[in-house]
């Protein structure tokens, strides 16, 4: 995507959610997961690329100890629709053996790459695996998992920003948008 074509895309998206209402929900999601894993040391694994802005974010609010590394797995690639293999590229590179694991992602749509992620860890030996995504997409269909903590719904649009892109543009925005006119 050139420059002139991401700025004609963010010109005719639609404002889903604020900056204000993303870094409120961060700072949510933060005190609900200190709430429940404060005392755990856990490993938090951040979704490589997408949720590198989220877990940035979310780390400030995360005042106990914890390990943090990365994972790099996609259904995506550069693609606006899910294929039906899932791309391991990355880690993580941490030992997950008996440890509780956080996995941290920016948005729970279909669930199928997010659940197969929290599979590999526990085929890792990861004792007990929980999900934080930013976003979940209301799609109306049924998911196969739940994620533990959620900052913030989606309509079944395409979204992009804070960590979510568009053909690799915007991931650096600090507010959610929808593309203009189209259904995800």
């Amino acid at each position: 995507m050139t420059n002139e074509e991401a700025r004609a895309v963010l010109a005719g998206a639609e404002l889903i959610h604020s900056a204000e209402a993303v870094q409120a929900a961060v700072a949510e999601v933060g005190a609900r997961i200190k709430a429940s894993l404060g005392d755990a040391n856990p490993v938090l694994l951040c979704v490589m690329s997408g949720a590198v802005p989220f877990a940035g974010h979310l780390m400030t609010h995360l005042d106990f100890p914890l390990d943090f590394d990365y994972l790099h797995a996609s259904r995506y690639g550069a693609n606006t629709s899910g294929n039906e293999k899932l791309t391991w590229r990355s880690g993580p590179w941490i030992t997950l053996k008996g440890r509780t694991v956080l996995v941290v992602d920016d948005i729970l749509d279909e669930g199928v790459t997010l659940a197969a992620i929290c599979e590999r860890l526990r085929q890792m030996g990861a004792a007990r695996v929980l999900t934080a995504v930013f976003a979940e997409k209301e799609t109306g269909r049924a998911k196969p998992l739940q994620a533990d903590f959620v900052g913030l719904s989606v309509p079944d649009k395409f979204v992009f920003g804070f960590g979510m892109d568009i053909c690799g543009a915007w991931r650096n925005l600090p507010a959610i948008y929808a593309k203009g006119g189209e259904a995800a």
